[in-house]
């Protein structure tokens, strides 16, 4: 990879997919996946329009999950048959703000039809009612249902069914369904049951959801996430379940569900400086931080820093609590057996991938040994 780089005269940090891994995760993901089960994508976790259409290619159903409004209406923009689901509630003012006159919603072709909003509680319920009946058209929606991560959303059937009385009030709404997420499973220490346990209760508090639905509202019974999805089975009251890191899988979804998964995006960043590292204000008294383990006898600088994203190589580069961290120039720590030099590259693992994936404004795809294509990133805003 470093060679690639190099070849294609790139010599400052940037954003590496290596789409041979990546198109190897699609693979496991849908072999993996519950054949019930229709992939939603996420758009926030896999921002850029390239990738999104890459993944899916091997998916018959352009389904999203959306988080943000500039990019759902890039994602509906750009893929003429897709539809989304909001993953979070939208301030009502802001869903008039981008349905009506100039808003970034509003010259998208048919996003009413097209976007299922978020509904979490009966006040948000009347507010979007009332949005609906002012704009004299009909809104879709899906409700948000708590199954264990208390992120909010209803908390439970009764409350549901009660909110479904109250949506008789408002027919200009159409309840498409339920969303409900999951994140916590795999991180209930064994002390609680684990996550097996963990699994089974998000299981039943979801048909009990499910339940409340009537026939026509049951078109997404939304479930799970990246560290998540492969963990269902066909019986599952769901229809629909979103991932997005997964395909790329950063380090946060280093987790046993995605262990036949590969790292596919790297940060990559030249070595500026490789030293014999002094302690600023002690110098020729560095040896005692260093005999106390405080401070490494090889170092080096990289081309920028402090990236959500943890180091894998050189192999044993890690940062340092003395030098702290440096979005210009950062210190790392190297064992004494690195074997690096300036300008070679340096290579980091995001810790996620929303976020990071937009920091570089672009992507930089890398297979078959050679970079062969930049992709633009959606912007942050």
């Amino acid at each position: 990879m470093s060679k690639a780089l190099r070849q294609e005269g790139i010599h400052q940090p940037c954003l590496v997919l290596d789409l041979d891994r990546l198109d190897r995760n699609i693979a496991v993901i849908k072999h993996g996946l519950a054949p019930n089960l229709a992939l939603r994508l996420v758009d926030k976790s896999l921002p850029c329009l390239p990738l999104l259409a890459h993944i899916g290619k091997t998916f018959a159903n352009r389904q999203f999950m959306t988080f943000h409004l500039p990019i759902t209406a890039a994602v509906l923009g750009e893929f003429a048959d897709a539809t989304v689901i909001l993953g979070k509630p939208m301030p009502v003012e802001g869903v008039r703000l981008a349905l009506t006159g100039n808003g970034i919603l509003a010259k998208v072709k048919n996003a009413p039809q097209r976007i299922a909003w978020l509904i979490d509680t009966d006040e948000r319920l009347a507010a979007y009612g009332a949005l609906a009946n002012e704009l004299g058209t009909d809104l879709q929606f899906c409700f948000e249902v708590d199954v264990g991560l208390h992120r909010g959303g209803y908390p439970n059937g009764p409350a549901l069914a009660h909110a479904l009385q109250v949506l008789k009030q408002y027919p200009r709404l159409q309840c498409q369904g339920i969303m409900a997420y999951e994140a916590h499973i795999n991180h209930i220490p064994a002390l609680f049951g684990g996550p097996k346990k963990a699994l089974a209760k998000t299981k039943a508090l979801f048909q009990q959801f499910a339940a409340c639905l009537g026939p026509d509202q049951r078109s997404i019974l939304n479930l799970g996430g990246s560290s998540t999805a492969l963990l269902y089975d066909t019986a599952i009251a769901a229809n629909d379940v979103s991932m997005g890191s997964a395909f790329v899988l950063p380090t946060d979804f280093d987790v046993p569900s995605l262990k036949e998964l590969a790292p596919a995006i790297f940060i990559a960043t030249p070595v500026l400086k490789v030293v014999d590292p002094l302690v600023p204000g002690l110098d020729d008294r560095t040896w005692i931080m260093q005999k106390l383990g405080l401070f490494p006898k090889r170092g080096c600088f990289l081309y920028g820093g402090k990236w959500m994203a943890k180091p894998v190589y050189p192999f044993g580069m890690k940062p340092n609590k003395t030098m702290g961290f440096s979005t210009n120039q950062q210190f790392m720590s190297l064992p004494a057996s690195a074997i690096i030099k300036p300008d070679d590259f340096a290579f980091l693992r995001p810790t996620q991938s929303e976020f990071v994936l937009q920091l570089f404004g672009s992507i930089v795809v890398y297979s078959g040994g050679k970079v062969t294509a930049r992709w633009q990133t959606l912007p942050l805003s």
